[in-house]
């Protein structure tokens, strides 16, 4: 091969990778079992029946691989002349099909968030702002249970005008993240998807009873939360970009940092976040959780992190509406084999990257 072919060569490699959002990690990483992604180009299938989806609030894994995704429908004038507005929670198959699709309007709030399988495989979902959490039997056929009631809030006047209250009660402001206790049931709440709302963790038995809350210190909003299998609760620190680690009754044990910066200088000497750096949290699928992704808002990309030390490992991704890219990325889960899914809220779509290499 001549020396300009090798050159036409190498920079052909580097525009796929680039389209494909695919981060290559240093020699040292790749040693060290660290994972590089790309994204998989023919996951998912087309929606059926001409489906118009709107911004994607969250996604969650079944036991099956099967993925959930929860559809704000708020779609743009005009779009439904070409379409069909698609069902608020859309469940797909590991090939991409979609297998189902389901939601009353007058039970779940328009404004989905974040959705948890808890060890039943029932569904959980938080909507904010809607003062509740809702369980579902896994095809959505049935809501088991409610922590809340729709539309009023834990605030002065029960509205999202008032003052919130922080209450030692089974209500919530805004809740964005559930996780449901594998050993004992409890169910973990953060209350604090937006500034100037509730600012907590609360724990629920699984009757309902409210059992204890805690207020990370330092945070405008609690946007993220989710428990590991050594029962440590991560919770996101979106704007200060970083992520603090509690022990199961609220003491707090590590904070890990996330750092970022802009690659364009601000003209206003100061750069405005662009959504938060530590938005959302997932863990590998081995036993120990040695890795964990990080939705980075502010530098468009998913963190891969060292899950005990916080260390960087690597990244893949970047801002962009092409496959492999990301336009507001805002949930994340992972699979039994290690795939990645990526909720796109203002992209409006579902990314699935897999496991390229080593």
């Amino acid at each position: 091969m001549s020396a300009l072919n090798h050159a036409a060569a190498v920079a052909a490699c580097a525009v796929a990778a680039v389209v494909a959002g695919i981060s290559f990690p240093s020699a040292s990483l790749a040693q060290g079992n660290v994972p590089r992604y790309e994204v998989d180009m023919a996951w998912p299938k087309p929606l059926p029946n001409r489906w118009v989806i709107g911004g994607l609030g969250g996604t969650c894994v079944d036991a099956r691989d099967h993925v959930f995704i929860l559809n704000r429908q708020d779609v743009l004038d005009g779009e439904l002349l070409g379409g069909q507005l698609a069902p608020s929670v859309i469940e797909f198959d590991p090939a991409g099909n979609v297998v189902n699709s389901w939601g009353d309007a007058n039970l779940l709030d328009p404004r989905l968030h974040s959705c948890h399988f808890d060890k039943d495989d029932n569904v959980w979902i938080a909507s904010s702002p809607s003062g509740m959490v809702q369980k579902y039997s896994h095809d959505g056929s049935k809501l088991l249970s409610q922590i809340g009631k729709k539309g009023v809030f834990d605030s002065s006047d029960g509205t999202a005008k008032g003052t919130p209250l922080n209450s030692n009660a089974a209500q919530f402001f805004m809740p964005s993240s559930i996780y449901v206790d594998r050993q004992n049931g409890d169910v973990y709440v953060s209350d604090g998807e937006s500034a100037g709302g509730n600012r907590r963790v609360a724990v629920i038995d699984q009757s309902g009873k409210f059992l204890r809350q805690w207020q990370p210190e330092g945070m405008t909003t609690v946007h993220c939360m989710i428990m590991a299998n050594d029962g440590t609760v991560y919770v996101c620190n979106r704007v200060g970009g970083k992520i603090l680690i509690y022990a199961r009754r609220g003491s707090l044990k590590k904070t890990l940092d996330v750092p970022w910066k802009p690659l364009t200088p601000p003209a206003a000497g100061k750069a405005d976040e662009n959504g938060g750096a530590a938005v959302a949290i997932a863990f590998s699928p081995d036993p120990e959780q040695r890795h964990m992704f990080v939705v980075n808002q502010n530098s468009g990309q998913i963190e891969i992190m060292e899950r005990q030390s916080g260390k960087m490992l690597g990244s893949f991704g970047r801002v962009g509406r092409y496959p492999g890219e990301f336009d507001q990325p805002h949930g994340i889960a992972v699979d039994s084999k290690g795939n990645v899914y990526i909720a796109d809220n203002r992209g409006r779509r579902i990314q699935k990257f897999k496991i390229a290499g080593q």
